[in-house]
């Protein structure tokens, strides 16, 4: 059976992991778009070593930051350790709504134009083409870099909510508004502990052109700061209100995108929440 925990940034989601992955003697597959680069592990939140319990872990840490890596690569990688993992219990986890869906439904992708400039073309003709592509396409004619984006990006096919394995139970965790921006909050708080100013500091200077430092929430925010632009203080402000856009957005995504089973979680006593959860899953496959 395949296991996905989904829920947004902070709620409890790697706990939850590793404690199923104990139980049904699983092994977990990252999901979060962040966690597959080496060296980001405070601003990813990414699960230390020793928390992992001796249990097999897929897909972190597999990617230099120089490195890209696209949604169609992951699909790639992770059906490859599910169709060799299929005789054992999978466990996917992570923020990356993205990711998930594109791993277990008929997403598909097609490699088309990806390494092309459009040099010879005039915006005129790339508007054109970008039409013949999309009739529904609304970019600008004179935004001749987004023109060029947009016929560049991967195709997708149209039957992408069509899951292609049998037996996947989607477990969502989830929690009052209040209590998650808390969490979030406190969390931001924990990783400066942590060291993540100068974990950034480190990386940003190892890798100035990395994409994913530029766009990944914790470190982003932190640009300008070395940039000698802004505080300190209004770094952290900025992260954790970031932090928890991208949290209702992940909300949103799920509720609409996947059919989940959501919990509430009991912060009091975690085991309680792992408990139903754990039942909840020995009854639907006792079906």
């Amino acid at each position: 059976m395949i296991i996905c925990i989904c829920g947004p940034t902070g709620v409890g989601k790697t706990k939850m992991s590793i404690e199923l992955a104990k139980h049904f003697r699983g092994i977990i597959i990252n999901c979060d778009a962040m966690q597959v680069y080496k060296e980001m592990n405070i601003g990813t939140a990414k699960i230390k070593e020793e928390e992992k319990e001796g249990l097999k872990h897929y897909l972190l840490d597999i990617k230099n930051l120089n490195e890209s890596f696209s949604v169609y690569e992951y699909q790639k990688e992770v059906r490859k350790i599910i169709e060799e993992n299929k005789d054992k219990t999978i466990i996917l986890v992570g923020g990356t709504g993205l990711y998930m869906k594109a791993a277990l439904y008929d997403y598909e992708f097609r490699e088309e134009n990806i390494k092309q400039t459009y040099d010879n073309f005039s915006n005129q003709e790339l508007y054109e083409m970008c039409l013949k592509k999309d009739k529904n396409m609304n970019i600008h004619i004179n935004n001749r870099q987004r023109l060029i984006r947009f016929l560049n990006k991967t195709s997708v096919s149209n039957n992408k909510d069509k899951l292609l394995y049998d037996n996947v139970l989607f477990i969502g965790l989830t929690t009052s508004r209040e209590k998650l921006y808390e969490i979030i909050n406190k969390r931001v708080d924990e990783m400066f502990s942590e060291g993540l100013e100068k974990e950034a500091k480190t990386l940003f200077n190892k890798y100035p052109s990395s994409k994913a430092l530029k766009t990944a929430i914790g470190y982003k925010e932190l640009l300008p700061y070395f940039q000698k632009e802004c505080s300190l203080e209004d770094v952290k402000d900025l992260i954790k209100k970031n932090s928890r856009h991208y949290a209702k957005r992940q909300y949103t995504w799920y509720k609409n995108q996947m059919n989940i089973n959501w919990f509430s979680v009991d912060y009091e006593n975690f085991n309680n929440t792992i408990k139903e959860v754990i039942n909840t899953i020995k009854k639907t496959y006792s079906k």
